[in-house]
């Protein structure tokens, strides 16, 4: 098993004591506005969006849920500069990711996005800590120091024990924490995650939800889940229906919290 040097400690102390201070951020660390988005099809526009706007603080973590096909998975990809708005404003961790040419969306998500999706997509030519190690080999670090920081995040998720054997040595949900180890590697401020528990059967649902909580928590992200699981969402801060191109509340919130939070007056 890999030890875990002094300046790899150092760094994970680092990137702890500036997640806590993210939570203390009182600007909205999602601002979205008149977002539009059209696709031209053979059978001629389709418009998946019109004028929706979000909010989202820093800290919270919030559901968004709806029928297959209103444009879920596209809203992320917006959020996360994986595509284009065809109008409106993405404000996203301070950045207008609307204006990003394909450079900079690229540095961009790697240094502010951690995605987690429902398939795991994890390289099957490599280990479990090679994968989430990948993130930070892409971002120019040194391989020492970018295994040392993977093997730190696969004790986060409790497969230290696991490090050395490759995805299809692992069980599904072994594999989508890994998945969520190597989002969160770079230390992002926003986690996206796309059904992130939507290959997994209910018992491994709710132990990686489980675990998605605590390191939302622990690690002061913001995070913005897609899921068609009703229970895991009235978890969340709040939850959101994508419906008719714009985002609904749902009247699911914890309690203490309006679930008309983070939309916009007379934009429903």
């Amino acid at each position: 098993m890999m030890q875990i040097t002094p300046a790899a400690a150092s760094q994970a102390f680092r990137s702890m004591r500036e997640s806590n201070s993210r939570v203390q951020e009182t600007s909205p660390i999602i601002q979205v506005q008149n977002l539009e988005k059209t696709y031209q099809t053979a059978r001629g526009a389709l418009t998946l969006f019109r004028e929706l706007e979000l909010t989202v603080a820093p800290g919270e973590l919030v559901a968004i849920v709806g029928q297959s096909g209103t444009g879920k998975s596209t809203l992320l990809h917006i959020l996360g500069a994986l595509d284009a708005p065809t109008a409106g404003t993405v404000h996203c961790a301070s950045t207008n990711v609307a204006t990003l040419n394909a450079r900079e969306a690229a540095a961009f998500r790697n240094r502010e996005i951690g995605y987690v999706w429902q398939f795991h997509y994890l390289l099957p030519e490599f280990s479990a800590l090679e994968n989430v190690a990948m993130p930070l080999l892409a971002r120019g670090n040194s391989r020492s120091l970018a295994l040392d920081a993977a093997s730190n995040w696969l004790k986060e998720v409790d497969l230290q024990h696991r490090s050395d054997h490759r995805p299809g040595e692992l069980s599904g949900g072994e594999q989508q924490r890994v998945a969520l180890a190597r989002a969160l590697v770079g230390n992002p401020r926003l986690l996206l995650a796309d059904e992130p528990t939507g290959d997994l059967d209910e018992t491994t649902a709710g132990k990686v939800f489980d675990l998605l909580e605590r390191l939302h928590v622990t690690h002061g992200l913001t995070s913005i889940v897609v899921t068609h699981n009703m229970d895991l969402a009235a978890r969340c801060t709040r939850t959101l229906r994508l419906e008719g191109g714009r985002l609904h509340a749902t009247g699911i919130a914890p309690a203490g919290v309006s679930p008309t939070a983070g939309i916009h007056p007379g934009r429903e």
